[in-house]
């Protein structure tokens, strides 16, 4: 499906960008022509070039052939439409993985997550629409915080959806999805990285209320969704992967595994949902299954394939709905090798 394609992956750099491009050069949907990762930091881009190449450090010399690679890193931000226009000319499928994604940083600097979230999907929009660009595909990255947003991150996420369903009215040759998903197992800034540092250091752990609930899944479901979407997504379309949930006190009793570590309970933080929706129930009837997803189809009837589902979703679908056993969820976390402090006794991980 990919083969001699060219591919831009904005936000390449990030959690979900690293394993994408992995996938991607796997070969599993094809071997494209080019992958070009596209982010504004020139750091991360040189660690993550170096890794490709089998190199533990270098010197600047190592960009020199950067253009003759499969693999090419472009310094640029999806905010600046000039450089979105840059690196889009001669991309045949782009992925949006650009986003600040933080709760509490979207929360302080909502202007900040406005032109990243919102300003950086319409630039692509916008330079595809403007120069006439082939470019056949665009997937979108979404989280379960566009549902029913009650913060900026999730209302910032929720017009990028909308943005990129639109799209496909102005861009009638170009096909634009997305892809929801809920929190990435142990992803920067996510719950797992934190409880395994507060154990290290011997705690308290800190949960913000006993009733939250969570989706679990790992960047390789992710990519999973994006490849889905990718393959059978009809335009307008936004993919949502089926997967299980846990209670964060269930996982923070699973990391703490018995260690004498006091967990404390410090209240829900601003912006901060119990549980989290991924499809809502004004989405439910216009939501369907297919395979191991739920597909949302888009609200516009410009765009809309089937007259009416056959089988629609009959409510929400919340990560209260379907919670994992402790005996399932420490099976999950050993299965994605998530107990990395089990390496270590308590002891030696508090000297290590």
């Amino acid at each position: 499906m990919l083969t001699d394609k060219s591919i831009v992956v904005t936000g390449g750099t990030g959690s979900l960008g690293k394993v994408l491009v992995r996938r991607l050069l796997s070969g599993e949907m094809g071997l494209p022509r080019r992958i070009t990762v596209f982010s504004r930091d020139e750091a991360k881009q040189h660690h993550m070039r170096l890794a490709y190449q089998h190199r533990r450090a270098a010197t600047d010399e190592v960009i020199y052939h950067n253009f003759e690679q499969l693999l090419q890193f472009r310094i640029g931000d999806v905010r600046d439409l000039h450089s979105v226009a840059t690196v889009l000319r001669g991309a045949d499928v782009v992925f949006n993985a650009a986003a600040l994604k933080q709760v509490p940083s979207c929360e302080y600097f909502p202007f900040e997550a406005v032109q990243t979230n919102i300003t950086g999907a319409e630039n692509i929009v916008r330079v595809i629409r403007e120069n006439h660009l082939p470019v056949e595909t665009v997937v979108g990255i979404s989280t379960d915080k566009a549902c029913k947003p009650v913060n900026v991150m999730g209302m910032t996420k929720a017009i990028q959806e909308r943005l990129f369903v639109c799209a496909n009215l102005d861009c009638p040759d170009t096909r634009f999805i997305c892809v929801r998903y809920g929190n990435v197992l142990a992803s920067r800034g996510s719950v797992i990285p934190l409880f395994h540092e507060q154990i290290r250091r011997g705690g308290p752990v800190t949960i913000t209320t006993t009733e939250m609930t969570r989706f679990l899944l790992s960047l390789e479901q992710a990519v999973d969704t994006i490849f889905a979407a990718l393959s059978e997504g009809e335009r307008g379309e936004t993919y949502i992967p089926r997967v299980p949930s846990a209670r964060v006190v269930d996982i923070a009793e699973v990391l703490i595994n018995g260690r004498p570590v006091k967990t404390v309970v410090t209240g829900i933080r601003p912006g901060e949902k119990t549980h989290e929706i991924l499809v809502s129930e004004e989405e439910a009837h216009r939501t369907m299954e297919r395979g191991s997803y739920y597909v949302i189809t888009p609200m516009l009837p410009e765009l809309k394939s089937v007259d009416e589902l056959k089988s629609p979703l009959q409510k929400e679908y919340s990560s209260a709905d379907d919670i994992m056993s402790k005996s399932d969820l420490l099976e999950l976390l050993k299965k994605h090798e998530l107990l990395a402090d089990d390496r270590l006794s308590y002891e030696e991980d508090l000297l290590a």
